[in-house]
Parts: C-alpha cells; structure tokens; sequence
C-alpha cells in the first residue's frame, strides 16, 4: 500500500499528474480540488494517496488532505460508484459542502453533480449520512447544536410528527426564535410561524 508520495511535481494536468520520487514517476489522479492547491511544475508536492489494485489495472489516487481521502473511500463504498466518479465528486464539491448536503438531505445539491442522478442522490444520503460524521469533525461540521427552550422543543416535535425533516424544522425554529430576541415565543407560536416558513 502507498500511503503517500513526497516528491518532485514533474507533469500537472488537470486531473492528473506525475510525481518524480527519486527518479520514478508516479503516475497519480487527482480531483480538482487537490488540483487547486498543487505547487507549479518542477517544485516539491506531498499528496496522501489511496492505490487501488484490480485484475487487469493498478491505480494510484492523489489527494491534498486527509479529509479528501477519506471522503474519496466513503465514496467508494457506495452502491454503483467507482473511482472516476467518487474523483468527479470531489472536483464539484468540497468536503464541507458535500458533507453539508448529505447531512441537510438536500438530494438537489447533489443531483447536480455530473454522473448523480435523484436515485444516486438518494442513495448517497441513505449510505453516507451516518458515515460521514467519520469526516464531519475536520470539515467543520462539528459545531455544538444550539440549546432550544422547552417550547422550542415542542415545537420541532410537532413539526417532526407532521412530517418535516428534523434538521429543516429545528432551523426554522431556532430562527425564530433568534427574531423574537429576549422574548421567546411559545410553542403553539412557534408552530404557526413556522409552519408559514416551511410552507411558503
């Protein structure tokens, strides 16, 4: 297994590059964002590295951060993805956004990724979003969740037992919560005012 190159950048394309290591040439892949933050051609470069070995072919995967590459491996243990989709991924969303997306269930943002479909979406959301907490934490998904009233509370269950996600409903809660300012309202306004947000 290589766990890492540390060598000489000596070809760069867009998704792809060769890393000279004490005169033998890594051929690598590489997604977009990785991509972005690659030093010119001819000065030294780190990349974490995933290499995959099948039948009929050996390749090696690069990758700028840690985040990435375990974001590149989630990915690839997902129903129906491979390599050249989970790098394509990784060239249209940042670890964040994506972890955002998946955590939001928001099947829109990731449908719009070339190559993910609604039904790819959906089974992204359904396989990642108990996994990607793995990575969450360094993508700066781990800030402590505001603390809600008892009414606030209330408030959510009730929206969650009319069949709203958790996550939209504690958002639109908390927002409101947030306007009202040193006068919190109560659960049953709450509910009203944020049945008119979801609903509107």
């Amino acid at each position: 297994m290589i766990a890492h190159l540390h060598g000489i950048l000596a070809e760069c394309e867009l998704t792809e590059v060769v890393v000279d290591v004490h005169g033998v040439g890594y051929h690598v892949s590489v997604p977009l964002s990785t991509f972005d933050r690659l030093p010119r051609q001819g000065e030294t470069v780190h990349l974490l590295t995933h290499l995959q070995v099948r039948e009929d072919l050996m390749q090696l995967f690069g990758f700028a951060t840690r985040e990435e590459r375990q974001l590149f491996l989630l990915l690839l243990d997902v129903t129906g993805i491979g390599p050249r989709l989970a790098l394509n991924i990784l060239s249209c969303m940042s670890v964040e956004r994506f972890a955002q997306a998946l955590m939001a269930e928001d099947l829109k943002a990731l449908a719009k990724i070339n190559g993910i479909g609604k039904r790819s979406a959906e089974r992204l959301v359904v396989e990642l979003r108990e996994k990607i907490k793995r990575v969450a934490p360094a993508a700066g998904l781990a800030a402590p969740a505001t603390t809600l009233s008892v009414d606030a509370q209330d408030a959510v269950s009730a929206l969650e037992t009319l069949g709203f996600k958790a996550d939209a409903a504690r958002k639109v809660v908390q927002a409101i919560c947030a306007e009202a300012g040193n006068k919190p309202p109560t659960a049953e306004n709450l509910i009203r005012k944020a049945l008119a947000k979801l609903n509107s």
